[in-house]
């Protein structure tokens, strides 16, 4: 399955030759990751690192920019993981804008005890919701 999302560019996120500034598409894709986590999997960043003590930071990322976007630009972006292990996914994001790929990515996210800063398995209750969003085909 593949989790869908759609960002606006706003002003803040371009520069002055007014199209994204690369930084900001790296803030777009930690909200696409937190919003994927709160609406896909039922697990806010709220109660993640809360109640549950466990932060799912970015270990590893690689992006690849096709094109540029622009101010008023609506992007469409896609989610999809590649591998689960014990303690990290491995993810693909894709953003899209008016038909036109605009960036891939990606990335590999770390499960980890937010107290000990180590790594730690998926929740039981977590690892079945994120085996919905694995595919096997590149996105």
């Amino acid at each position: 399955m593949t989790f869908h999302w759609q960002r606006k560019v706003r002003f803040r996120d371009c520069d002055p030759a007014g199209i994204v500034f690369y930084p900001r598409y790296f803030e777009m894709m930690n909200d696409l990751v937190e919003t994927f986590f709160d609406d896909a999997i039922g697990w806010s960043f709220g109660a993640m690192h809360g109640e549950d003590g466990v932060g799912v930071p970015m270990g590893q990322i690689e992006a690849r920019f096709t094109a540029p976007s622009r101010l008023g630009d609506m992007l469409d972006w896609r989610l999809t993981l590649s591998r689960i292990g014990g303690a990290t996914a491995d993810l693909v994001m894709v953003a899209e804008g008016a038909g036109a790929r605009r960036l891939r990515a990606t990335g590999t996210l770390v499960c980890v005890d937010v107290a000990a800063m180590k790594s730690c398995r998926w929740p039981d209750r977590i690892r079945p919701r994120l085996t919905e969003y694995l595919e096997e085909s590149e996105t």
